[in-house]
């Protein structure tokens, strides 16, 4: 019976220990993740301004373009 009983213990440590190592690489891989995640973030921050930047460029030029326009239908006349 106590034989018996040592295997039991044995594998349900045996088990425990399997789990606690599963738990770890969890958390390792979860913290890799939320490192991830925040470069992603701050990326995709970074892109968010260059896109507002070449969005005013963009206006800019497109006024630009209106007023010659303008100026050559005014010359044109």
């Amino acid at each position: 019976m106590e034989q018996q009983s040592v295997s039991v213990v044995d594998r349900l440590g045996g088990k425990v220990t399997q789990v606690m190592a599963q738990l770890q690489a969890l958390r390792e891989e979860n913290e890799v993740l939320k490192n991830d995640l925040m470069n992603a973030q701050t990326q995709n921050e970074a892109y968010r301004g260059q896109i507002e930047r070449l969005e005013a460029d963009n206006a800019a030029k497109e006024r630009e373009i209106e007023e010659i326009v303008n100026k050559i239908e005014s010359i044109l006349g």
